[in-house]
């Protein structure tokens, strides 16, 4: 049996971070080496050695850093990664135009993958939208997503990135988005022609697969060769 990925896990204490660490103890493809947050009490918790924002540079040899923080914690962790050579992993928003630039200047020295959905799941529709937007010339392409009350951007940026796989297909698409009660994450993608209709669909019902599409990705990125890669590449 090979050894497992050493994984940093960087935004540790948010509600993703949490999922990581829960869901990585029972991953033997995976050993989480470091866990970073902004500020630490318990310096080691169930094995696993904890470091805040500001000793990041402290933290042990790692062969991929997962990173769901904020876009002011980004750039310190994504240049570790390119210092030390290690693959990164992030689904991070709200990162500027610089830092998107900062991801495609450190695709050159590592392996990298920035995702908005980490749904393996949606990572196969990605793909289905993009060949049916090919095979359906002509056709209406629209795409509802729903999501919980309190989500405030709108289109999601999953809906936006699946709208872009179909214009790669050259459809043109249209969204709506709803707003209610605690859904975790609904995308509908339909195509209509004269007479009849596709439709292609996602439903999140927990977000416990945001959370293992990322473990999933950090161990299969790790050690692979420099470039910008998506979820769908790693399947």
């Amino acid at each position: 049996m090979s050894e497992p990925v050493r994984l940093l896990v960087h935004g540790a204490s948010g509600r993703m971070g949490l999922a990581l660490l829960r869901l990585a103890a029972d991953l033997p493809q995976v050993q989480v080496v470091a866990a970073v947050q902004r500020k630490v009490g318990q310096r080691v918790v169930e094995g696993v050695p904890f470091f805040a924002a500001a000793e990041l540079h402290g933290a042990p040899t790692f062969d991929a850093a997962i990173d769901f923080s904020l876009p002011e914690a980004f750039d310190a962790v994504l240049a570790l990664c390119v210092e030390r050579g290690s693959a990164f992993v992030s689904g991070t928003t709200g990162l500027s135009e610089g830092q998107r630039a900062g991801l495609q200047s450190a695709s050159a020295r590592i392996p990298l993958l920035w995702s908005a959905n980490f749904s393996l799941g949606v990572a196969i529709l990605d793909e289905l939208v993009e060949r049916a937007a090919v095979a359906l010339p002509g056709w209406d392409c629209d795409i509802v997503e729903a999501h919980h009350s309190r989500k405030l951007d709108a289109p999601s940026g999953t809906a936006l990135a699946l709208g872009a796989a179909a214009a790669r297909g050259g459809a043109q698409p249209r969204y709506a988005s709803l707003r209610a009660g605690d859904i975790v994450g609904e995308h509908l993608v339909q195509f209509a022609g004269t007479g009849e209709r596709i439709e292609l669909v996602h439903r999140a019902t927990s977000r416990d697969i945001f959370a293992r599409g990322a473990l999933h990705a950090a161990a299969r990125l790790a050690g692979r060769d420099p470039g910008s890669y998506r979820l769908r590449d790693l399947l």
